[in-house]
């Protein structure tokens, strides 16, 4: 299997939230049904995007407590629940497959946000001579490993006419990748996100694109501690809920408005966030939906082409590790 680097393993555990809070969180939780006693440590990735946004939509007097913790992927957030140190973590379809792949997964995806699947490319500096996919072999590619940009990156090699191997594949995190880019240490970089934004704000040209790859099936996966307390499982589906709430929200009129968050938190015109925000929620608005089997069945043909690249040492049966148990209360709170 892949593995990060010690430099990516180190950042991991660096944003881990205190081990010692969670577990009070998880006594405290077990020790009584009041959902005004719950605390939930909940992940991000790049910026608070959940947090700002129900605070715009003025959802965010949840009758819990919620701590908020910002990651650069997905991967990490998932290595932060193995470590005990987050309730609920937001991924795409990718980071839980490659928690779960020891066979030992301490979580389960319960709720689905589908969501737009822009800003998910393949990038090479301004002046570049590479123009299309197939232009990346025998090229340096930085990509985020066990993340989106790790299976869209081998769908389009795959696409043109390209096998892993003939890339020089380098695993880096967003922030390492984009300095490795402009730098020289790497001829592409597949990424997503504000990373993406960045390296076009630095001239980056696009390459391929992971749009109409990816499933836009985005995954809250939450601790299984969370899952044994009736209080936690409530909280955890009332806060979701609000996030699905707080897009409507958003799209009812004050995209404007949010676009001017958005530019704030990852600095960039505000024309440019609202572009961008418009266009996602045209694309695919974001919405929560309660486990189904088809969202299982999406999640499994990813694991299978990651068996496939060799990242998996053997088959990985997702649906182990999904949950429909918060699906009655969801349905409620949406």
């Amino acid at each position: 299997m892949l593995r990060h680097t010690l430099r990516a393993s180190a950042a991991a555990l660096a944003l881990l939230l205190p081990f010692a809070a969670a577990c009070g969180n998880e006594a405290q939780a077990e020790s009584s049904s009041d959902i005004s006693s719950v605390t939930l440590d909940v992940g991000a990735t790049g910026w608070k995007t959940d947090e700002a946004i129900l605070k715009f939509a003025h959802l965010d007097d949840t009758p819990y407590k919620v701590r908020w913790s910002v990651f650069q992927g997905g991967d990490q957030q998932l290595q932060a629940i193995r470590a005990g140190a987050l309730d609920l973590a937001t991924s795409s379809e990718i980071p839980p497959i490659f928690a779960a792949a020891d066979g030992k997964p301490n979580f389960k995806v319960v709720a689905v946000e589908r969501a737009a699947t822009l800003n998910q490319e393949v990038v090479v500096p301004k002046g570049s001579k590479v123009t299309d996919i197939a232009g990346l072999k025998g090229k340096k590619v930085g990509y985020v490993a066990n993340t989106t940009a790790h299976y869209f990156l081998y769908e389009l090699l795959k696409q043109a006419g390209l096998k892993w191997s003939d890339i020089d594949a380098k695993p880096l995190l967003p922030n390492d990748g984009l300095a490795a880019l402009n730098g020289g240490g790497i001829d592409a970089f597949a990424s997503y996100g504000t990373s993406i934004i960045t390296a076009h704000q630095q001239g980056a040209v696009t390459v391929g694109s992971g749009k109409d790859i990816l499933s836009g099936n985005f995954l809250w996966s939450a601790r299984d501690t969370v899952l044994k307390s009736s209080a936690q499982t409530a909280a955890a589906a009332d806060l979701i809920a609000r996030t699905s709430q707080a897009y409507a929200y958003v799209r009812d009129g004050h995209e404007a408005e949010f676009a001017k968050v958005i530019a704030d938190a990852t600095h960039q015109p505000v024309e440019q966030a609202e572009k961008d925000l418009v266009a996602q929620q045209t694309q695919r608005p974001n919405q929560v939906e309660t486990v189904s089997d088809a969202t299982i069945a999406s999640q499994q043909k990813v694991a299978d082409a990651f068996t496939e690249l060799g990242a998996l040492k053997s088959h990985l049966d997702v649906g182990a590790f999904w949950s429909r148990d918060l699906n009655a209360d969801l349905k409620k709170a949406l």
